[in-house]
């Protein structure tokens, strides 16, 4: 449930800022950092936030492994930050953190009130996903209905794409715009090796 005036920030921030969505100067890539199988706990998540092609700033939370609470960090730390006012696009680096931590793409955008863009490099198994779920996974059945409710990847730019706030055209611009160094869009591959570099002291493959 989200909070009146959350819901009325949500509003303000998504009406009448079609021209700013089409050309998203400003935006944040969420990724999480690697852990250990035996990890329980906490895992760290970095927000790199870029405008244009420079990075302009970085955020750092921490969510449970296997927990609830992605969204409700994610949001938190944007909203909290000195950059929320400027961005105009949260990307995702796959519908879950910290193992089955699943975001919910609808209250994320309803909280920010931009849009959320999915990316992954390969369409997921999701038989394999709901048998984890259930089997192994606390709340497996609610993080199930989440996933569903985020609907089916869609292929675009050589990757697969879920979204909220934006169409397809305008989720291939973004990428396209912020595909620097690779498929990936800069603001999640920097996220990715911050991430990494924090957890392990350097950072790791690509992401």
């Amino acid at each position: 449930m989200i909070a009146p005036s959350i819901e009325k920030a949500s509003r303000s921030r998504t009406s009448g800022s079609h021209a700013l969505v089409r050309s998203f100067p400003h935006v944040i890539g969420f990724d999480d950092a690697p852990f250990s199988d035996a990890h329980r706990g906490d895992v760290r998540v970095v927000g790199a936030v870029y405008a244009g092609e420079r990075l302009s700033g970085v955020l750092s939370g921490k969510v449970r492994r296997d927990g609830a609470n992605a969204t409700r960090v994610l949001a938190g730390l944007v909203r909290r930050s000195r950059f929320y006012p400027q961005l105009h696009a949260v990307l995702l680096q796959g519908i879950a953190v910290a193992g089955f931590n699943a975001v919910d793409l609808d209250e994320l955008h309803e909280a920010l009130g931009i849009p959320v863009l999915v990316i992954a490099r390969r369409r997921p198994d999701l038989n394999a996903i709901r048998r984890a779920l259930f089997e192994r996974v606390p709340g497996g059945v609610r993080k199930w209905r989440l996933i569903e409710r985020a609907g089916p990847m869609e292929s675009l730019a050589g990757l697969f794409v879920q979204r909220r706030g934006l169409s397809l055209s305008e989720a291939e611009m973004l990428i396209d715009r912020f595909a620097i160094n690779g498929r990936i869009p800069e603001p999640l591959r920097s996220a990715h090796l911050i991430a990494a570099g924090i957890a392990l002291g350097q950072s790791t493959h690509r992401a």
